[in-house]
């Protein structure tokens, strides 16, 4: 446990939430050592106080001027201004940890106007179950120490691997992302099993086990996807024939598009937010 350190969430969404609800699990933390602020949503932090214990406020200088660990969790488009509120009670020598999606940790820098140690992290959705896949770069002021820290902070909601920045916004259109992916299959597997014939809660039971099943199998096995899939794939059996039908509609030309196009567009949203940040520094 990190007895002696105080983090507050700046963000009160529901991916903080699934950060609190895992470090609060694990014991890395107790919930006196967490404060969470948010700009005026008064009923959302009252609900996380009532659930967690963890203390709360819209009082920027009480939340930020005590904290060993900022972990920045608004929405990226609020960025600027929700660092511009808390960075007048900063000290400089706080741990920022950010969730945000393709705001780099130069940014940061800029918007605090000082040389603090800052790690990005990118989980995603599945923390609220403690299953997050979690990516974590480290910026070049943030030293080993407090990377294990981080480390350790997002080990409770899942797995964690540490990356250069410059592949977080490949993260985040793989994983990051990912969830969503896979959701929009199961989509098309429920609407294909009304389609044949069957009743909406046993389709449900079969997809969700099938999905499983093959996630277990590909963790457990040395083999390639691949292989994995040619082995359940008969010569003129059903699955070939469904196999078939989605090489005729380019099923994984479309995943590789989709997924280079979500990491395309978190380096657009990076790079914008950086343009704007240089702009209102040249005032």
């Amino acid at each position: 446990m990190k007895e002696n350190i105080k983090i507050t969430f700046v963000g009160a969404g529901s991916m903080a939430e699934a950060i609190i609800a895992g470090m609060l699990q694990e014991e890395l933390f107790k919930p006196n050592q967490i404060t969470v602020t948010n700009r005026s949503n008064t009923e959302r932090l009252r609900e996380l106080h009532e659930t967690y214990k963890v203390n709360v406020t819209q009082n920027k200088e009480e939340a930020v001027q005590h904290a060993d660990i900022l972990l920045l969790a608004m929405k990226p488009k609020d960025v600027r201004s929700g660092v511009q509120e808390i960075a007048p009670f900063s000290n400089g020598d706080q741990l920022v940890i950010s969730v945000l999606a393709g705001v780099s940790t130069s940014t940061f820098l800029q918007l605090f106007e000082q040389n603090m140690a800052v790690v990005r992290a990118m989980p995603n959705t599945s923390a609220a179950i403690g299953k997050s896949a979690t990516a974590l770069a480290p910026g070049e002021y943030a030293t080993e120490d407090q990377v294990k820290i981080v480390q350790e902070l997002f080990e409770t909601v899942g797995l964690v691997s540490i990356v250069e920045e410059e592949h977080l916004h490949a993260v985040t259109g793989l994983s990051g992302s990912g969830p969503a992916y896979v959701y929009y299959l199961v989509e098309a597997m429920e609407k294909a099993a009304n389609q044949i014939g069957l009743e909406q809660d046993v389709a449900k039971d079969l997809i969700l086990q099938t999905i499983i099943g093959a996630a277990e199998m590909l963790k457990s096995s040395p083999k390639h996807p691949s292989v994995l899939r040619k082995e359940v794939t008969s010569p003129g059996g059903t699955t070939e024939a469904g196999i078939g039908v989605l090489e005729k509609y380019h099923y994984q030309e479309a995943m590789i598009a989709c997924i280079t196009r979500a990491t395309e567009r978190s380096s657009e949203l990076g790079q914008t937010l950086l343009e704007t940040v240089n702009v209102d520094s040249k005032r």
